[in-house]
């Protein structure tokens, strides 16, 4: 506003009017006002799906997963490892695949073809895979540069990571403290970890989600209960999962 128009208007208009004027203009930016907030379902003190979502359908943060994956499905090729079970090495590399491992700590794990920790890992071997599927792991390592020191001298030159990690998320209970939940990641710290490692590669780093879908995920909702589009918007001040892909230097295999 004009200083002089100011001015006069001061002069013209009581104070209290002002104030009354001022806090009206206010409340108008508030929607809905205070106090108005509908909480509906989401007043309550406890998720209301306690499994992730997985009870109510496909969860929410694996919706981004596989959409991640399907995007980069083409990577999903020649020898791969994925780690805790071999899902998705299925369901996005089909007959690209020529030879599927799965690596878990538990060598009772159904399917497992290699044991071990990804921070300490000698004995598993370098140079062999074209590339690694990793989903929702590495807040759970508490060493993650030595994780992803292994992930990149078990990949063959040009072979590809394809790395999930949660950002803001519920917490993985593990009573003994063994494998639960270490770190949050960002993609800002994300990047800067496999970047120090694959110098010479190609990291890409992005995030996925919004308020409402995270808000969704916490409450233990699945994928389905919110619209596409929902999922579809990115605030890029809210990142419900961190998305890398780490391409190691060196010819391609």
């Amino acid at each position: 506003m004009n200083s002089g128009v100011e001015s006069v208007l001061r002069k013209l208009v009581p104070a209290p009017l002002r104030r009354f004027g001022q806090g009206a203009i206010l409340r108008a930016r508030e929607w809905p006002p205070r106090g108005a907030v509908r909480f509906g379902s989401f007043r309550r003190l406890t998720p209301i799906g306690a499994d992730w979502g997985f009870a109510r359908g496909l969860p929410v943060d694996r919706w981004y997963i596989e959409r991640f994956l399907h995007t980069h499905a083409m990577d999903i090729r020649g020898r791969v490892l994925e780690i805790d079970a071999d899902l998705y090495t299925k369901k996005f590399g089909g007959d690209r695949v020529t030879e599927s491992d799965l690596l878990h700590i538990n060598e009772m794990r159904p399917g497992v073809t290699m044991v071990g920790d990804l921070t300490s890992a000698d004995h598993l071997p370098s140079n062999v895979f074209d590339c690694i599927v990793i989903t929702q792991t590495f807040n759970l390592i508490f060493d993650a540069r030595a994780a992803v020191a292994t992930v990149h001298r078990m990949l063959k030159p040009g072979g590809t990571a394809l790395v999930t990690i949660p950002g803001l998320s519920r917490m993985t209970a593990d009573p003994d403290g063994q494998w639960g939940h270490c770190w949050g990641f960002t993609t800002i710290s994300a990047g800067r970890l496999f970047r120090e490692r694959f110098d010479g590669g190609t990291v890409e780093v992005e995030a996925c989600g919004n308020v409402l879908s995270t808000t969704a995920f916490l409450y233990g909702l699945a994928a389905a209960e919110l619209r596409e589009e929902e999922l579809d918007f990115h605030d890029p001040e809210i990142e419900l999962l961190v998305l890398l892909r780490a391409v190691k230097g060196g010819a391609q295999a």
